[in-house]
């Protein structure tokens, strides 16, 4: 019975054993996920390397590779452009201004962030598609494939963003239409003119350009016209943005030819309030300030001294300001004759004391050689002129002085008259008009405070005709 069982048994056996051979050739999976599954328990509990189940489920190199391959990017010679040999490639641009960073007069540049896009086509990067829909890539496979090589005409400094990853992106069509945006922060010259300065109005340009590539191999145009320029709300501090618009032309080169080159203008239109309140106003004040010395005595010496010697100093504060905040230019800015006509009356008011000073200490003097003065007992002259320049009135006893002859024939027979029998001769008369420049210089000499009564109308009068005619140049 032993022996009928073992044999029941091994023909059991051999009948199952190919029907488990045939099962394991079905599903080859099972068993592999599972000795897999196993290693990857063992590895990570013996810490070894990364589980291979995870290596595998990483598609970006086998992406990236199937990417390439559909591209057939190792099958041409991207170092050339698409069509070399043929005609010259169109590649339309178009430009979105994100914002104007800066202005700097100083230095005579612009700084600008902007969206720049290339348009063109390349035939070597087709491929076939059943959705015809296009690819995206990064920066990774822009250095693989060629692309346009424009650059800024200009420019000082430029860079790509590149937080968090460089900013720049490439979309492929299956026709072969190429889409290169990237993302901008450039730094490029402008020539300024500060004739007119702060009352200005300034035009610069951003000008793009192929570097290696001439008219006969690459053309440069913009993409939608004059739509091909679009700028998001800017607001700048010192300047309004007027306008701005694209314009194109050509660059020519001695050596390598012409060259299709695209402009980005403009015109920036100065804010004249920041200037008014720190420039001008301050100005007026102090002009106006220094008439306040032709209300005070003239025999105030230390008063009036002062008052002058302090408007002069704040205005060459006040020029010094301006002129380090400008380029040293060769020609006069406007705000330059401003404020150097407004040093000029304030420079002019000091002046004034000082021959109404002068004038007034010279009369005093030739009354004391003359006789005419009587002096007191206890009078000391140089203490006088010592404290203030010139002698006091109350001080001193004055006599006055004769009237003028009426006609040339009696000017030295005629005695002296009194003012009550004659009314003096008014402005209209023959006398007065004949009254030499000499003998008006005297009278005005002899009566210095007269100086004082014109000036309080002259200097006004004059300040405000040239106010007049400053800002109806300029502005």
């Amino acid at each position: 019975m032993k022996l009928t069982a073992l044999v029941l048994r091994l023909l059991y056996l051999a009948w199952l054993w190919p029907i488990a051979l045939l099962s394991e050739s079905q599903f080859p999976s099972r068993r592999k996920h599972k000795d897999v599954y196993l290693g990857e328990n063992t590895r990570h509990k013996h810490g070894g390397r990364i589980d291979f189940k995870m290596k595998k489920s990483d598609s970006t190199k086998s992406l990236l590779i199937k990417s390439e391959q559909l591209l057939r990017i190792d099958d041409h010679d991207f170092a050339m452009r698409p069509g070399f040999g043929g005609s010259a490639i169109p590649v339309g641009i178009d430009v979105q201004v994100e914002s104007i960073d800066s202005i700097s007069e100083v230095n005579m540049d612009f700084t600008m962030t902007l969206y720049l896009r290339h348009y063109w086509q390349d035939d070597r990067l087709a491929f076939p598609s059943s959705n015809n829909k296009s690819r995206t890539f990064d920066s990774r496979l822009v250095k693989k494939i060629w692309v346009p090589d424009v650059f800024f005409v200009h420019s000082k400094r430029s860079f790509i963003h590149d937080t968090t990853m460089e900013n720049i992106m490439l979309r492929v069509y299956p026709d072969g239409n190429i889409l290169y945006s990237v993302r901008i922060t450039v730094t490029a010259l402008c020539s300024m003119d500060f004739s007119s300065f702060p009352l200005d109005t300034q035009n610069c340009s951003l000008e793009l350009e192929s570097y290696a590539y001439n008219e006969n191999d690459l053309m440069l145009y913009w993409k939608n016209g004059n739509d091909s320029l679009r700028t998001d709300e800017i607001v700048l501090s010192q300047f309004f943005i007027e306008e701005f618009h694209p314009s194109y032309g050509l660059a020519f080169y001695s050596s390598t030819g012409w060259y299709n080159r695209l402009y980005i203008n403009f015109i920036l239109r100065r804010h004249i309030f920041f200037f008014m309140l720190q420039t001008y106003f301050p100005t007026m004040l102090m002009v106006m300030l220094s008439w306040v010395s032709f209300w005070i005595d003239r025999r105030a010496v230390p008063a009036r001294v002062s008052l002058g010697i302090t408007t002069v100093l704040t205005m060459s504060t006040i020029i010094t300001g301006v002129s380090a905040s400008m380029p040293q230019v060769s020609y006069v800015k406007a705000v330059d004759i401003y404020l150097w006509a407004s040093f000029l009356f304030v420079f002019l008011s000091v002046i004034e004391y000082a021959a109404v000073n002068y004038f007034t200490t010279v009369e005093e003097m030739k009354k004391l050689k003359r006789g005419k003065v009587s002096l007191p007992v206890s009078y000391d002259a140089t203490q006088a002129m010592a404290y203030d320049g010139c002698f006091h009135d109350n001080e001193l006893d004055l006599s006055p002085f004769p009237e003028l002859p009426t006609t040339p024939s009696t000017e030295q027979a005629a005695p002296p008259r009194n003012s009550s029998a004659e009314p003096p001769p008014t402005e209209g008369t023959r006398l007065w008009r004949k009254r030499s420049v000499r003998h008006n210089i005297n009278f005005i000499m002899s009566n210095s405070y007269m100086i004082d009564s014109y000036s309080r109308i002259i200097f006004p009068v004059a300040y405000l005709l040239f106010n007049i005619i400053y800002w109806s140049l300029y502005s």
